[in-house]
């Protein structure tokens, strides 16, 4: 009963570590992708439309990719809602990043939204995680456990 007890457990280090892994391998998906979105549109359009187009695209694919792949759960409604304002909030972060990387310091465009997805991560992964993870996942309640 104790060994059976003991493989339900689990370190809440060893999840974090894992979501944060897998976080960073669909995040890496999610960048190429909407990164080549925003290379073809930068042919037509400003740098600023351009990274909006391909932004909208990577929120679909980056709740998508939390919801099935990086969290394997999600607190129904709440983190269908919630997403797009913490997407929002790394918007507003990219373009301030992306106006001053462009027009202050004169950058390359195209590097743009590499330079500002890095400085933003942290950012996106800590509230990304609130919002697919219940409440309590790492202390009260594990996975196999019974709810009190």
């Amino acid at each position: 009963m104790l060994r059976r007890l003991a493989a339900m457990t689990v370190n809440p280090f060893t999840l974090h570590k894992r979501s944060l892994v897998r976080f960073l391998v669909s995040g890496g998906l999610n960048t190429a992708l909407t990164y080549g979105i925003f290379l073809l549109l930068l042919m037509v359009y400003s740098y600023a439309a351009s990274f909006t187009i391909a932004y909208v695209a990577g929120i679909l694919l980056a709740y998508l990719l939390n919801r099935f792949f990086v969290f394997n759960q999600h607190r129904g409604l709440k983190s269908l809602i919630w997403l797009p304002c913490v997407y929002l909030l790394q918007y507003i972060l990219n373009m301030m990043f992306l106006w001053c990387w462009v027009e202050k310091w004169g950058l390359a465009v195209r590097l743009a939204p590499l330079a500002s997805i890095v400085a933003t991560l942290p950012v996106t992964y800590f509230f990304s995680r609130r919002l697919f993870q219940p409440v309590g996942l790492s202390r009260e309640r594990r996975p196999g456990m019974p709810v009190k």
